[in-house]
């Protein structure tokens, strides 16, 4: 198990997909869990399945991170609930894919406030606490788009740049300090986030995806060694040589022919 026995991971987005597993995966390590996401119908079922295979307990928080008043919201009822977090998984977040002129303004401001600001907030809360005691774990949920910028998925792409360069940049601030950063870069995966970006024709996704335990566990090994990037897949791990190597008109046409609707 990774922190201490009397405090709980805390992981947004908990009610499916990778989120979903990453906190089974926790719960199964004897974590205590606080679950996060916009269904609470769902997070009880999470609830249910973890208590009763594994036994650790587990909180469930229904809030929609698009709110900006939902981390604070969520330190401040865990903190009244005398409820400590040694382990925050910013797992949250969703994509908006099509052509910039014609994409839903709401939807991108959504989006940046989910996929960056929110978990920007909610680790400027949580972080504090994990140094003064020497300890903690943070694990940010980026995308292999953080290293390509990606046509038809401009605004999504540039979040997730954000998140990798937060990541780097604070894992850097923290060193000596107890607490271990790492940053999940996900190529694709077979979960919820295709239907709701609405990208189901996208010519990408037409391929053969990972399955979420598959990159959940991937992210919770990274995590527990303290290491920074982890790319799951070996096809995948050659991208950020080629977005760095390859000219910058060769890498975008190339990003841009996969994610064209077919």
């Amino acid at each position: 198990m990774i922190g201490s026995k009397g405090k709980y991971a805390l992981v947004t987005g908990a009610s499916s997909g990778i989120g979903y597993e990453l906190a089974k995966l926790l719960a199964k390590d004897g974590k205590d869990i606080v679950a996060v996401a916009r269904s609470r119908d769902k997070l009880e079922e999470l609830k249910r399945e973890i208590e009763g295979k594994y036994g650790t307990k587990v909180k469930v928080l229904a809030k929609d991170l698009a709110d900006p008043k939902a981390p604070r919201e969520i330190f401040s009822e865990l903190e009244k609930g005398k409820i400590g977090v040694d382990v925050l998984v910013n797992n949250a977040g969703y994509g908006v894919y099509g052509m910039f002129l014609e994409t839903d303004l709401q939807q991108e401001l959504d989006m940046i406030q989910v996929n960056a600001v929110a978990l920007m907030h909610l680790t400027k809360l949580f972080v504090r606490g994990m140094v003064k005691d020497k300890s903690g774990y943070i694990l940010n949920a980026a995308s292999l788009c953080a290293f390509l910028p990606t046509p038809r998925e401009a605004v999504y792409c540039s979040t997730k740049s954000f998140v990798r360069h937060f990541s780097e940049a604070l894992a850097n601030e923290l060193q000596g300090t107890g607490v271990k950063v790492s940053c999940l870069c996900v190529g694709l995966a077979k979960t919820e986030f295709q239907k709701r970006a609405h990208m189901e024709n996208c010519r990408a996704v037409q391929r053969k995806m990972m399955d979420a335990a598959v990159v959940a566990e991937a992210g919770y090994k990274a995590l527990k060694k303290g290491k920074l990037i982890e790319i799951p897949g070996l096809i995948y791990k050659f991208a950020p040589w080629f977005a760095r190597l390859a000219p910058r008109g060769v890498v975008l046409r190339v990003v841009r022919s996969q994610h064209e609707p077919v």
